[in-house]
């Protein structure tokens, strides 16, 4: 089993020059590879494998004009030339769209790091190359330090997967896969059926519920300030209109408004972690209580964005990526992840004698069955359902 670690970067200032070099040499050898399979295509040839096109970088790297090249580590652009490869072909066997030019103001920085040549320890990691010279003084260069100590598993035993290093718009970040074994525990209890909602944003069958944070003070108070922002940002983007020879109208970027971007970014980014840390509270609390089976409904949330009273309140709530979270943290401890069927009528059910109502509008927050007379809250009535989804399969 692989596991992914997440660790933040804390370079110094010329590190951090190094890094975006890095990432721009990533970005060129991708566009170069895409380059050469879009004229190959033209011309009538056909798919041009990873290692043809390396073989022309290396006598592009001969020439003087691309001598810089020569200064990174090999690694970067041949993994860069595999990506394009890799989203050229998928593209043709209809898997994703046509793959686009990477640009600098649009592409999110990252670069490869070779799994052999990556160290890392207790407080930092060492990269390939980021500086030419081998003295031992000049090596500390390559030493970049960790965030959080100790959180990456490191020593000769340990295989690591697929490093990365990505920059988010604020921090330099290393992701990097790492397989481990499989834990399982001694002694399961019962399973559990999890029910997502807007009220509260998850409902558990064992009696947990865990509330919408966005209805806390702290996290209201970040959108608003967010939103603030953003009308500052666009009336300072209408005053700095400036209409081209064209008659088209493009925006000159001042200090302020650079400040601003910046400012409205670290809001965001602050409100992002806020839900992204909620989401993981909930669902390591679930996975600790060790329940044999976990039930979750396959929700349309695409379908469900087309309620134009609702959708913002759905999007915020991240079903998919506490979905996502689940999947695999259940992974991890043994435990069996199940997905209900999308037309299982979790919500319409009774929990006690199993009738199913006709029509369950949004707004009825008590269940109230017709047959047997119980009363119970909608969303707990649901998540006892889908725990009870395993015997219904088995029934049938």
């Amino acid at each position: 089993m692989i596991k992914t670690y997440k660790v933040m970067l804390l370079p110094n200032n010329k590190q951090q020059t190094k890094l975006f070099q890095c990432a721009g040499v990533a970005r060129w050898a991708y566009n170069f590879a895409l380059a050469q399979q879009q004229e190959n295509y033209k011309q009538g040839g056909k798919f041009l494998k990873d290692g043809e096109i390396r073989k022309k970088l290396t006598k592009l790297k001969q020439t003087k004009e691309y001598h810089w090249l020569n200064l990174f580590s090999n690694n970067i652009t041949k993994q860069a030339i595999k990506d394009a490869c890799i989203a050229y072909k998928n593209f043709f066997e209809g898997r994703t769209k046509f793959p686009k030019f990477k640009t600098k103001k649009r592409t999110r920085p990252s670069f490869y790091q070779d799994t052999a040549k990556i160290k890392v320890t207790d407080t930092h990691v060492k990269l390939e190359k980021l500086t030419p010279s081998k003295k031992k003084n000049k090596q500390k260069f390559n030493w970049i330090r960790l965030a959080e100590r100790g959180r990456i598993p490191y020593g000769k035993q340990v295989k690591y997967v697929n490093p990365r290093i990505v920059f988010d718009g604020l921090h330099w970040f290393l992701t990097i896969g790492v397989e481990e074994v499989e834990q399982k525990h001694d002694a399961y209890t019962e399973g559990i059926g999890v029910d997502v909602g807007i009220k509260s944003l998850a409902t558990v069958s064992n009696g947990m519920t865990f509330s919408n944070i966005h209805h806390m003070p702290k996290v209201k108070k970040l959108e608003k300030q967010i939103k603030r922002l953003q009308r500052k940002l666009s009336r300072k983007y209408e005053m700095n209109k400036v209409q081209t020879e064209g008659g088209e109208f493009r925006y000159s970027k001042t200090e302020n408004i650079k400040k601003l971007e910046f400012l409205l970014l670290k809001r965001r980014r602050r409100l992002k972690n806020i839900q992204l840390n909620y989401t993981h509270y909930i669902t390591t609390t679930l996975v600790k209580t060790k329940p044999a089976y976990v039930v979750m409904e396959d929700l349309n949330t695409s379908g469900m964005l087309k309620n134009k009273k609702l959708s913002k309140a759905i999007q915020q709530q991240t079903f998919h990526e506490f979905k996502r979270q689940m999947a695999y943290k259940c992974a991890w401890h043994g435990i069996q992840f199940i997905l209900a069927d999308r037309f299982y009528p979790s919500s319409k059910t009774c929990s006690r004698c199993g009738h199913v109502k006709e029509k369950l509008s949004l707004s009825e927050r008590m269940y109230r069955c017709e047959t047997c007379g119980i009363e119970i809250d909608r969303d707990f009535n649901a998540s006892i359902n889908l725990k009870n989804y395993v015997q219904s399969i088995a029934q049938h």
